[in-house]
């Protein structure tokens, strides 16, 4: 059994204990945001933040993520609308989309850290593997996040999202709690 916290709920996996966190997230608690890409860590399509380092989660067991905080970009936003989810789709940074959540988890990590980084400090800090070649328009995505965080502008140009978290809980509830079973005398 593995315990930890993922996005601000207690959740106990029991698998193997050598399972990466990757799969743990995605097959036993649904969090399907996290990628797979590469699975030997070079790729970064499957960052997740642990302890509020950028991690990548097919590098790690589930043994190691024992007692720690992870955020997944499920629970980078609630209602998507961190600095870096905003700014990359004012940007137009989003191609297919698959590496998105690595580079948003990357990208989000980084402007806690730094909110004004140089785009020398934002290449260094995103390894991400990107197929489609976004890497200008996420770059400008980042430094403007960074201005958002450090409330230097806003951004109104992003939509809001098209299902609230509650409705797609419904659809798919990753980390619902059992309903409990009266016990039998």
């Amino acid at each position: 059994m593995s315990r930890m916290t993922v996005n601000e709920r207690p959740i106990e996996f029991l698998m193997d204990p050598e399972t990466p966190l990757l799969w743990a997230l995605r097959d036993a608690a649904n969090l399907t945001g996290t990628k797979f890409g590469c699975g030997e860590g070079d790729c970064g399509s499957c960052i997740v933040h642990i302890d509020g380092e950028p991690l990548r989660s097919c590098l790690v067991t589930i043994a190691e993520a024992e007692g720690r905080f992870i955020t997944t970009i499920e629970g980078l936003s609630g209602d998507r609308t961190h600095p870096v989810q905003q700014a990359m789709v004012a940007e137009q940074a989003i191609q297919c989309g698959f590496c998105t959540p690595g580079f948003v988890m990357a990208a989000a990590a980084l402007i806690d850290r730094n909110p004004g980084a140089s785009e020398a400090e934002i290449k260094a800090a995103i390894p991400n593997i990107c197929r489609c070649g976004v890497y200008p328009r996420l770059v400008r995505a980042i430094q403007r996040a960074g201005r958002v965080a450090r409330r230097q502008e806003r951004i109104s140009a992003a939509p809001a999202p098209g299902i609230s978290a509650e409705d797609a809980a419904q659809d798919v509830p990753a980390l619902s709690a059992p309903e409990q079973t009266p016990e039998r005398d």
